[in-house]
């Protein structure tokens, strides 16, 4: 009884906390052998309590070899501690020195890292309670190369848990060589291994599927949603037949659509890795035991070449190429192109939010002297990228956002990720019976006097509403809360029905080719049709400078 009363009174002050509007709710800590256990089908874990919300870190969803798909984790005996993050997957380049500035704004958490990294996260309001809870599947950012579930403060799941009565669930997978190296000439066991990566996140969605009942979720109402590399993946899942089934609604934050490698370049890729580190097909599994820097450094050499080769031969060097590391059109998990119609059919019923940010890779912070920049220094800088469409540019950039009052917001605006956010709603609206969703935030942090305005990733802690664990990105002002109370709902309301509104926002309508109704997120979030539809005319056709 004396259990009972103790948690009703302390359910009674988060209420009573949360209706009064402050930044923090602070409770003891919770945990100990028999607290916040659950059980999977793998074997139980034992998590805590932080502040009313179940909190699990670091549960095994698969296992792999290096190069061969995942397969269901071995069962543990006893209840296993799920408190802390699991490792992630090794980087390209392991981080030796970061810049003061930025990682101010970000203060990235680097993890540790494992090639066993199949890991994952949950956090719930409750357990075994019966109720069918949405649930939201987060997939990181960081390309296809790097990042993790913990990277950012604003990945953490608490604040959203307990806002939305949602389980949040976030994932770490391979990533690079690992995840995407194609092997599959080699041997059946390596027939997925050119999208390896993609393989754990299947694998991740079918452990939600399976076990998320007992951690209070509803597996047959999940919503998968990522920003940048992570938003791309979640364009990747909607393009597979694979995935298809294991998620029902899906929210895309400056992701990037662009076709997949081919499977011819791949496997030419593949043989020129085996080549550089001196491995005969024969002998491919002993791949197996290459030191990971090795590896690494057989692979970047392998890129290199093959961008040569190609060139040499006067092919095209594809985009995912240029990048490196990415997914592969392997006529198995992914059959088709995403802009294919057969492709869009697979997601023909989720229902879609897509969106990015004003400013996204901000010319003038990469380049500093633009900070400060006079209004011809900045139309100088545009004349070196846009030529005799200079002027044309300018008159749209203003026109679209009349009240820009430095110079320096002529060079700032994202023509990287914008282009491909519209191409695919306007592909997914035209193609799908399921509503599409379009945003941009353009609220403009007033961080470092404003420098880093709607920055790449700033739409982050607003949508999870972490402003309180990201004040060194957004200012922490009380203008970002508001915002993120209404953005945040409407992500908490998209992934319940599959509609994003809300009363504290206005009524934001379907998208379509024809209309483009935008909602603009900002300190008034408000609607627009084709918001940069001038700056799009302009800039069509002509790639971006970084």
């Amino acid at each position: 009884m004396k259990r009972i009363i103790t948690a009703i009174v302390l359910w009674s002050v988060l209420a009573a906390l949360h209706a009064s509007g402050q930044k923090s709710v602070t409770l003891p800590i919770q945990n100990g052998q028999d607290i916040a256990v659950a059980q999977t089908r793998s074997g139980k874990v034992r998590g805590y309590i932080h502040n009313g919300i179940y909190a699990y870190k670091g549960i095994p969803y698969a296992q792999a070899k290096r190069f061969q798909a995942p397969q269901k984790p071995t069962p543990w005996e006893g209840i296993r501690s799920s408190m802390t993050y699991g490792p992630v997957s090794p980087l390209l380049t392991p981080t030796t020195q970061v810049n003061d500035e930025s990682e101010f704004l970000f203060h990235h958490d680097w993890g540790y890292t494992n090639e066993d990294c199949l890991r994952l996260n949950v956090w719930t309001p409750a357990i075994n309670d019966g109720k069918k809870r949405p649930v939201m599947f987060w997939i990181h950012g960081g390309g296809y190369t790097a990042g993790s579930s913990q990277e950012l403060p604003s990945y953490d799941g608490e604040s959203i848990s307990r806002k939305g009565d949602v389980i949040l669930v976030s994932i770490n997978h391979r990533l690079n060589i690992l995840g995407f190296l194609d092997l599959s000439e080699y041997g059946d066991q390596y027939k997925g291994s050119a999208n390896a990566s993609f393989l754990d996140l299947v694998a991740a969605l079918e452990w939600v599927k399976d076990n998320i009942s007992n951690f209070g979720g509803d597996p047959n109402n999940v919503t998968i949603f990522g920003q940048s590399g992570g938003g791309g993946k979640v364009t990747t899942l909607m393009s597979s037949p694979k995935a298809k089934g294991l998620f029902h609604k899906a929210i895309v934050q400056s992701g990037v659509w662009s076709d997949f490698q081919d499977n011819l370049i791949s496997k030419r890729i593949g043989a020129a890795v085996l080549n550089e580190l001196g491995i005969i097909p024969s002998r491919v599994d002993s791949i197996a035991k290459v030191p990971y820097d090795k590896l690494v450094a057989a692979g970047n050499k392998a890129l290199q070449k093959v961008r040569e080769q190609l060139t040499a031969e006067g092919k095209p060097v594809g985009a995912g190429l240029r990048f490196g590391w990415g997914p592969t059109l392997d006529g198995d998990f992914l059959p088709y192109q995403m802009s294919d119609p057969k492709a869009l059919a697979l997601s023909a019923n989720v229902p879609l939010v897509i969106g990015s940010t004003k400013n996204e890779f901000i010319t003038s912070i990469r380049n500093p002297d633009l900070r400060k920049a006079t209004p011809e220094q900045a139309k100088a800088h545009l004349q070196k990228q846009w030529g005799d469409k200079t002027e044309a540019y300018l008159a749209a950039v203003k026109k679209t956002y009349p009240n820009d009052t430095r110079a320096s917001d002529l060079v700032d605006i994202d023509g990287f990720f914008r282009p491909g956010m519209v191409a695919e709603a306007n592909a997914k609206s035209s193609n799908g019976t399921a509503p599409v969703y379009m945003y941009l935030f353009t609220w403009q942090s007033p961080v470092f006097n404003g420098d880093y305005k709607a920055f790449h990733c700033m739409e982050i802690p607003f949508v999870m509403n972490n402003i309180a664990r990201c004040e060194e990105m957004t200012g922490g002002g009380k203008e970002a809360y508001a915002l993120a109370d209404k953005m945040s709902q409407a992500w908490i309301n998209f992934a319940r029905t599959g509609d994003p509104n809300h009363k504290g926002l206005p009524q934001w309508p379907k998208y379509s080719e024809a209309v483009g109704a935008t909602m603009m997120f900002d300190n008034m979030p408000a609607v627009r049709n084709q918001p940069d539809k001038d700056i799009l005319a302009v800039s069509s056709g002509t790639p971006p400078r970084f």
